[in-house]
């Protein structure tokens, strides 16, 4: 004989139909945390990564301008460009972007003839690239030395826009060519 009365087992399933609205906005409400939480982290991660990629842009440039003047045995200059085909001489400021250009008469200036071999545009996020002594370029000679720069030496300042000190990185270029990377508040750099 069959009752009318639902089973214990159809009785369960009844039962088990989904979140209540109290639950649901528990569950909104810890992942809303655990989010607001994460965000600034985050984006301190995206700053950091963006200032080690340009600075490494930076020096992957510069290594390549040394060994183009090892090996076309003429002098290559790295220097800062706006448009992408001439040296700009109007700032000091890196991160308007560079040009990298073989320049058989060393002068620091694109004539015609010489070839511009790589060009970086404008550095995003709004960060800062300045050199110290006023560089505005770079000179390799035929041997892998750096030559006219003030007093031998040169360091170039990444600076984030909010020149939080953990994300500036200072890189220090030597007259033989050599560079090196450092952290804000070791070394020179700040």
């Amino acid at each position: 004989m069959s009752s009318s009365r639902p089973s214990q087992r159809e009785y369960v399933r009844c039962q088990e139909r989904g979140l209540t609205l109290i639950e649901l906005l528990v569950a909104l409400t810890i992942a809303a945390i655990l989010v607001s939480a994460a965000i600034p982290s985050f984006s301190w991660s995206i700053a950091s990564y963006r200032v080690s990629g340009q600075i490494n842009s930076w020096i992957g440039d510069m290594q390549y301008a040394r060994a183009e003047a090892i090996k076309r045995g003429q002098t290559v200059t790295l220097c800062i460009s706006a448009n992408g085909t001439s040296c700009s001489t109007a700032t000091t400021n890196w991160q308007t972007g560079w040009i990298l250009f073989a320049d058989a008469n060393g002068n620091a200036t694109v004539d015609a003839g010489e070839a511009v071999l790589r060009v970086q545009g404008l550095l995003t996020g709004g960060n800062t690239l300045s050199a110290d002594n006023n560089v505005r370029a770079v000179t390799f000679n035929r041997d892998g030395f750096a030559v006219g720069l003030p007093a031998g030496n040169v360091t170039l300042t990444l600076h984030d826009p909010t020149n939080a000190s953990g994300l500036t990185r200072c890189v220090a270029l030597t007259t033989v060519g050599r560079t090196s990377v450092q952290r804000s508040g070791t070394g020179n750099c700040t």
